[in-house]
């Protein structure tokens, strides 16, 4: 009887390990969301933003050369701009292979967009080495890096906020800097707890940090979700007070490397102007 039970336990536990490295391992889920907004000329074409989130780059589930991959998905889909919101890398414990700011950010500095590629840091990135990242990224042009400040990418506006969980966030100052621009606005954040200070003229806000729990239940939801709004804001489309918040279960994982009953994701948005 107990070695029958022993055996069982053990089937059990070797099907829960196949489902969690399929779920980690598997080609990013391309999500899509599509909303209006009055940042657009009646008259303008829809734009498409490409959101990644929570690469993590580290040993042994998320290499350089899997990015390099999910950079020809990315490419292959043709978005106006590309968002990522931050945390580039892992460092954890459990990590097989820890990797330098330069192999963690060439393969992104092939993304490619009408209007280039945006970027917030998150908590990793600064626990990592920001300041070797940030030196990286700036080695391609069509990077667009954000701490807390705005910029203008052809017809849209990005506010970027620094990351939240490290307390270095300023979101008044990424809006100070946002509200002179013009076009459609958008806040790219690392955390999505920043989404009920977002002022109402601002349609759109891009998070990651969740990982939609990466570990989950079968049945959905998840033991943590990274947000002092527990699953309110933690995963997916949420849309508020004429605000549309979208945040991405990201590609990588952090902690441990595994997923369970969550999947590496990029969101695609498209934002069109108001219906005549």
């Amino acid at each position: 009887m107990i070695r029958k039970l022993v055996i069982v336990v053990a089937i059990i536990a070797i099907g829960f390990a196949a489902k969690a490295w399929r779920d980690t391992m598997r080609e990013p889920l391309v999500q899509r969301v599509s909303i209006e907004s009055r940042g657009l000329p009646t008259d303008a074409p829809p734009i498409t933003i490409a959101l990644l989130a929570d690469i993590h780059v580290a040993g042994p589930d998320m290499p350089p050369s899997r990015i390099s991959e999910i950079v020809a998905q990315v490419n292959a889909l043709d978005p106006d701009l590309i968002a990522i919101a931050g945390d580039l890398v892992s460092e954890k414990r459990t990590a097989t292979k820890v990797y330098s700011a330069s192999e963690i950010v060439a393969p992104l500095g092939k993304l490619r967009a009408k209007h280039g590629v945006v970027i917030v840091p998150g908590n990793h990135d600064h626990w990592f080495d920001w300041p070797g990242l940030s030196a990286e990224l700036a080695r391609y042009p069509h990077i667009t890096v954000l701490i807390n400040s705005a910029a203008q990418l052809g017809p849209v506006a990005v506010g970027g906020v620094d990351d939240a969980f490290t307390k270095r966030d300023d979101p008044e100052k990424t809006f100070a800097a946002l509200r002179p621009l013009t076009g459609l606005k958008v806040v790219l954040t690392h955390s999505p707890d920043v989404f009920p200070q977002v002022p109402v003229d601002v349609p759109l806000v891009l998070a990651g940090h969740t990982h939609c729990g990466q570990i989950a239940y079968p049945w959905g939801g998840s033991p943590a979700t990274m947000s002092e709004y527990g699953d309110l804001y933690a995963c997916g489309v949420v849309k508020q007070h004429g605000k549309t918040l979208v945040t991405s279960a990201g590609i990588g994982t952090s902690l441990i490397p595994m997923r369970l009953f969550t999947q590496p994701e990029i969101w695609v948005i498209e934002i069109r102007p108001p219906q005549r």
